[in-house]
This record gives C-alpha cells, structure tokens and sequence, in this order.
C-alpha cells in the first residue's frame, strides 16, 4: 500500500510560465528493498507526470535515512557502474522509472526493517514536494502480485 500526498512549501510566486506541480506527480508501486543493517537500502517506484510540462526530481529525504540520494546504475562497456544523479526527469504525460539496474533511491544507514513503512519527501526542481509511505520488504522484494 502506497500514500502520497502533496505537500506545498513555500510561497507560491506568480511566473509567466505555468510550473509543474506535485498534483501532476504520482508515484505508484513504491517499496524499500533492506539487505542488513551495514548495507544501503534501495528504493523504487514508478513517478508518473499526468502534467503538460516535464519536470524534475532533484532531492529524497526520510527520517528512516542517515542520507538520501538520487542514483543511477549503467552498464558501461561490459562493467556495472552506479553513480549519484542531480536530478531525474518526469516527461509530460510521461514515467520515470526507478528499477534495479537504473533509476533508484540509495538510503545509506538504513534505520527500517522488513515489514516497516518510511515516510519520505521527495522534492521536485520548483520547490514543491510528494510525501510518501512506503513499505521496506527483504532482499526478496514485494510478493508476486
């Protein structure tokens, strides 16, 4: 089970161009994947823009994190590589997908265990942020639907 909701922080400032809002955002299919407790967790999930403008995803944080970070993980010539991303894009009316082998969320000092929820904000390129519940399963990850 996932809950998002929106969350507006800041004052809203008036702009000759319309910007995306976290209402255009939703995530579907969140979990944490927890290995032990000396091992970073991953997180994934579907983010989909239902908006007319593409927007940005430039920083995670959970309470249940000592750090939170965007990460990309590529094949680079036969070679495995993961590596920190500033930002991961939301097309119009598009997905971006957080999936192992590509887009996740690195949690470094995991504070969760299977069969917990996390709270996590995640805070888009305008300032405006979409709180998360999402539940931490095993190395196994979710069951089969």
């Amino acid at each position: 089970m996932l809950l998002a909701l929106p969350v507006l922080l800041g004052a809203a400032a008036p702009s000759s161009t319309p910007a995306p809002s976290p209402a255009n955002v939703h995530a579907s299919h969140a979990w944490m994947r927890y290995l032990l407790p000396n091992l970073p967790a991953a997180g994934y999930m579907t983010l989909t823009n239902t908006g007319d403008l593409t927007t940005k995803l430039v920083k995670a944080n959970s309470p249940a994190c000592g750090s939170l970070m965007l990460h990309e993980s590529k094949n680079d010539g036969g070679t495995a590589i993961m590596m920190m991303v500033k930002s991961i894009s939301i097309p119009a009316h598009g997905q971006a997908r957080f999936q192992e082998g590509g887009y996740h969320l690195m949690c470094m000092q995991p504070k969760m265990k299977p069969g917990d929820k996390i709270s996590m904000i995640l805070t888009f390129a305008d300032g405006d942020d979409l709180l998360l519940l999402v539940p931490v399963y095993g190395p196994a990850g979710p069951p089969a639907p």
